[in-house]
């Protein structure tokens, strides 16, 4: 198997060898390059930090399958990205595995039993932004952790094992770029406003270049996962942390919260494309259906004749996502709390009707372009990570705090930050979220509910062999990390 990596990334690491060999282990976090483009022959990481794609790698030298090196280099991420990377959020899995099963993990954070509909609206019934997009009270309960666990299904080394890493570069520390300090530099006054602890990310003298972060409270957690398992974390000392955390900020999210956590395997979502099998990932995630739709919206076109970013195929582009979104709008939520007819919106019939009154050169306008109509139906800051191996397993994987540092909220003595989850809720119907993406109804907050989310990993089949294992926000400006089998 030859593979070719190609990336399209707005904020861009790209790993998938090691240069330096130790017996305890690879990970040198002051020695290490950045690599975009690579042809390998046994298997490839592709990630947003090139440490987090070494940790993957190394479990396929390991003698691990795409899965070890898909959940070492989450664990890794959530240590060397902390913008998106997390054990405090949660996220997406899309998987095709040597055997031809494809499988989606959902461990999406969820409401705390404590919320309810409107608490993110004053007296006047106007949404007040800040509180669920910053500090206790914007966390949902997190889902990572409970999703690495689940994925050890299909993997073939012990967490243990897998977690190391991490564990390192935690404890060991690693040196920083002029990127990664300006980022840090530039959400200081967001740290220091919304911690009852300061934590390692505030820094009296501004960050540098060459600085190195080290991050012993959030080691010391992940050793009690190590040690204990997924207990590790919702049960125990770190659960304690997270409480305690809580009730300093007057948040919400409960030992009960933690315990009861579970991270559901769904039926992935699939459709044809000229060709190609497309294997997305189901509510609550709306990215595979509104890549579904979209796909199919502009199938009759010829694309390719248009060109790329040409006005016409932006236009064409432009008109597609207006309609999705609004369909999103209206019709999508958690599958297990709303009725979503997942059916009719990527059926044939429903998006032909949708693109009835698209005109080429005239731009439609989003305010008049409302979802469409179904017969019958009653209204009820991000990464990404790609991993193959050389037995054909592929790995896409979509995780997230929500927003650029999540919360900007850390667990007092547990060292990992909380994400602000709650946000991607309607906090009121027609109310925009932080990405500007509208919603009703479907995505209102209720305990226990799994916020929509727009996270889309996915993998391309072609002649039944994965082609492209592929991941990002649909219709959103964030990093798109792909690579293409050749």
């Amino acid at each position: 198997m030859r593979v070719k990596l190609l990336y399209l990334i707005l904020l861009g690491f790209i790993a998938c060898t090691s240069q330096r060999q130790s017996s305890v282990s690879a990970i040198d976090g002051y020695n290490y390059q950045i690599k975009k483009v690579i042809t390998v022959g046994n298997g490839v990481v592709v990630s947003a930090h090139p440490l987090a794609s070494i940790a993957g790698l190394e479990m396929l030298k390991k003698g691990g399958n795409a899965v070890d090196a898909a959940i070492a280099t989450q664990w890794a991420l959530a240590v060397v990205f902390p913008m998106a990377g997390n054990i405090g959020g949660g996220g997406f899995a899309v998987a095709r595995l040597k055997n031809s099963e494809t499988v989606a993990l959902d461990y999406r954070e969820t409401a705390p039993a404590g919320a309810r509909r409107d608490m993110y609206l004053d007296k006047n019934d106007n949404p007040i932004v800040e509180k669920s997009l910053d500090g206790h009270l914007a966390c949902g309960v997190p889902g990572t952790v409970a999703g690495l666990f689940a994925s050890l299904k299909y993997a073939k080394l012990p967490m243990s094992t897998i977690i190391q890493p991490a564990i390192d570069l935690a404890e060991k520390g690693f040196v920083i770029t002029e990127s990664e300090a300006s980022s840090l530099n530039g959400t200081k006054k967001g740290f220091e406003k919304n911690n009852t602890i300061l934590p390692v990310f505030v820094k009296a003298n501004l960050w540098k270049a060459g600085d190195t972060l080290v991050q012993k409270d959030l080691a010391q957690t992940l050793k009690r996962i190590q040690k204990k398992g997924q207990a590790g974390f919702y049960e125990g000392e770190t659960a304690d942390l997270i409480v305690k955390e809580m009730q300093r900020g007057n948040g919400l999210i409960s030992k009960e919260d933690l315990k009861n956590y579970k991270a559901k395997w769904r039926e992935p979502l699939t459709f044809d494309y000229r060709g190609f099998r497309v294997v997305g990932m189901p509510m609550p995630s709306s990215g595979g259906l509104l890549l579904n739709q979209m796909l199919k919206m502009i199938e009759p076109f010829d694309v390719g004749k248009m060109g790329f970013q040409t006005p016409a195929s932006v236009h064409l582009m432009t008109e597609v996502e207006r309609r999705a979104y609004a369909d999103r709008a209206k019709y999508m939520g958690d599958a297990d709390f709303y009725n979503v007819p997942v059916e009719t919106l990527s059926s044939d019939a429903y998006l032909r009707q949708r693109m009835k009154d698209y005109k080429p050169g005239v731009a439609g306008n989003s305010k008049q372009t409302v979802e469409g109509v179904i017969p019958g139906y009653e209204s009820e800051e991000t990464t990404h990570l790609s991993v193959i191996d050389k037995e054909g397993n592929a790995v896409a994987v979509t995780t997230t705090l929500n927003g650029g540092y999540g919360s900007k909220t850390v667990v007092g003595g547990a060292g990992f930050l909380l994400n602000n989850e709650m946000d991607d809720f309607s906090v009121k119907p027609g109310a925009p979220n932080m990405f500007g993406a509208v919603g009703g109804k479907a995505n209102a907050i209720v305990p226990g509910k799994r916020m929509l989310s727009s996270m889309t990993p996915t993998i391309v089949l072609k002649e039944n062999k994965p082609f492209l294992v592929v991941g990002t926000l649909v219709a959103l400006p964030f990093p798109l990390l792909f690579f293409k089998l050749l």
